[in-house]
Parts: structure tokens; C-alpha cells; sequence
């Protein structure tokens, strides 16, 4: 196998992928980490609308849809949060078996 690595450009080459990769995948876990904060932003914002006090059987209904949705985006973040924090673990890991040593 070093012999195939020898001859398509060596181990820098390899490791010169690995870095880039290693990259790649800690800038989707940061990106992941951005749509999570802006899913933040949007569950406040749908807690702003459900203090509307519209007394209503229209608007209780409103509220009641509004809570639905919101606790579905809270399910969706934390599960792009954790997939954030185990992307940019692995990114960490990539990182660690290029340097020498390990």
C-alpha cells in the first residue's frame, strides 16, 4: 500500500487530504452550530407571539399552533446541536491522528 502512496504522491499528499478534510468537517459543524442559534432566535420570537393575549377562540387555537411548532424547533435544535458537537468532535479527531505520535 506505501508503495501505491509513493507513487501517487506520497504520505504528504494523503495527509495534505486529511488536513483539508479535517477542515471541511469542523466548518459544517460550525455552520450547524449557526442554524441552531438562529433557531434560538426564532423559538424567542415565537414565545413573543404566544404572549399575545387574544382571548378569542381563534387566537387560543393561534397560541396552541404557535406552541405545537415551537416545541417541534426545539426538538429539531437540540438534535443540530448534538449533531454539531459530535461533527466537530470528529473534526478534532481527524486533527489528532495527523499529528505525529498518535
Amino acid at each position: 500500500m506505501s508503495g501505491i502512496l509513493m507513487a501517487a504522491g506520497g504520505a504528504d499528499l494523503d495527509s495534505h487530504q486529511c488536513i483539508s478534510r479535517g477542515a471541511e468537517i469542523q466548518k459544517l459543524g460550525w455552520r450547524m452550530s449557526v442554524c441552531a442559534d438562529q433557531a434560538d432566535a426564532v423559538l424567542a420570537r415565537l414565545a413573543q407571539l404566544q404572549l399575545e393575549q387574544w382571548e378569542s377562540p381563534a387566537g387560543r387555537a393561534y397560541r396552541t399552533t404557535l406552541a405545537l411548532q415551537a416545541a417541534s424547533l426545539r426538538r429539531g435544535r437540540d438534535a443540530l446541536r448534538e449533531a454539531a458537537a459530535v461533527t466537530l468532535r470528529h473534526a478534532q479527531n481527524v486533527a489528532t491522528k495527523l499529528q505525529p505520535g498518535f
